[in-house]
């Protein structure tokens, strides 16, 4: 696959993954937040939780269908690191969601032709 095709698949999945979102009352905040430490797919808001507002960092994986490691297995150690810097440094830079509670979420895109699977609170940030 080219870099334009993965670029393109990659856009089609966070839109699905934004829609899949939106339709559970998730409002979107940012899309494909970039800074030196990284890029986060998708930022919203949670307004519906017992914690009130609750700021959401969505990490979105596709992987072809066949693919050696399922979508899921990919947001590893190393990446979960670099989405929490990322993470971070959004929050000193949007000081206005400094005080929301937040979350890391995963979408996992295994096959395109069936429904991706949600995975509320994929990991944590310690400290």
């Amino acid at each position: 696959m080219s870099r334009t095709e993965r670029q393109l698949s990659g856009q089609r999945g966070e839109t699905a993954a934004e829609a899949l979102l939106g339709r559970s009352g998730l409002q979107i905040v940012e899309r494909n937040y970039r800074c030196r430490a990284g890029e986060i797919d998708l930022v919203m808001l949670d307004p519906e939780t017992a914690d009130g507002d609750v700021l959401v960092f969505v990490e979105v994986r596709l992987r072809a269908p066949g693919a050696p490691v399922e979508a899921l297995e990919t947001v590893d150690g190393n990446k979960q690191r670099k989405l929490i810097q990322a993470a971070r440094h959004f929050l000193m830079s949007h000081p206005v969601f400094a005080s929301h509670p937040c979350r890391f979420d995963v979408i996992a895109i295994d096959d395109p032709d069936e429904k991706p699977a949600w995975i509320r609170n994929a990991f944590e940030a310690a400290g």
